[in-house]
């Protein structure tokens, strides 16, 4: 299997977590791609309609994407039991959490990086990061619980966000009131999966 990668993604870097944490490094082949929200590279658009990635490619069947669905193939396929089912629906809403903070600072990160500067909509940039302020505070003070114990598919996603947030928006401060999960995502952080997959 080959998964269509750029780096710096914090979708990607999931499925790249993912991958180390269950052991499919020898069964995954990562692929980096030179693609962008308004140059979609052929072999994504081939993999993925959307032009988005990661993309899996799969011998035995059509492609797959959306890092949700590569992560619940890839845990199924290795039985790494990272979306455990006595709290299937809490993990899932915390990856989606940590989704939707990625998609919020993602779209922050096009707003300043792709646009000219006349283009851009500092409304827009505020909107965006209000949601991921509100993200992260729920995290803090309500998930906590949920980042501790076994490996789940909810810790991954939420420190492959944060990262990212320190990869593009690290000025913003994320961490001031949010000292809770501050200090878990520094732990986190040292993981191998983690400083294996950290972008340069």
């Amino acid at each position: 299997m080959q998964l269509l990668i750029s780096p710096a993604s914090p979708f990607v870097r999931k499925a790249r977590v993912l991958i180390r944490e269950a052991g499919l490094v020898d069964t995954v082949e990562e692929v980096v791609v030179s693609t962008n929200a308004f140059n979609s590279a052929p072999e994504v658009i081939a993999a993925n309609p959307m032009g988005k990635i990661p993309a899996l490619i799969r011998a035995d069947g059509p492609a797959i994407y959306d890092s949700r669905v590569i992560t619940r193939f890839l845990d199924d396929l290795a039985g790494a039991h990272l979306y455990p089912q006595s709290s299937i629906w809490e993990i899932l809403t915390l990856e989606a959490t940590a989704d939707a903070i990625m998609d919020a600072t993602v779209s922050m990160a096009y707003e300043t990086r792709l646009r000219p500067a006349d283009q851009q909509s500092p409304d827009w940039i505020e909107a965006q990061w209000a949601k991921a302020t509100r993200g992260i505070a729920a995290i803090n003070s309500r998930w906590m619980s949920h980042l501790t114990g076994p490996m789940n598919i909810g810790q991954i996603a939420v420190a492959c966000a944060l990262s990212y947030i320190d990869l593009r928006h690290d000025a913003r401060g994320w961490r001031n009131g949010n000292e809770a999960l501050a200090q878990w995502h520094a732990a986190f952080s040292n993981r191998d999966s983690m400083v294996a997959t950290k972008p340069e």
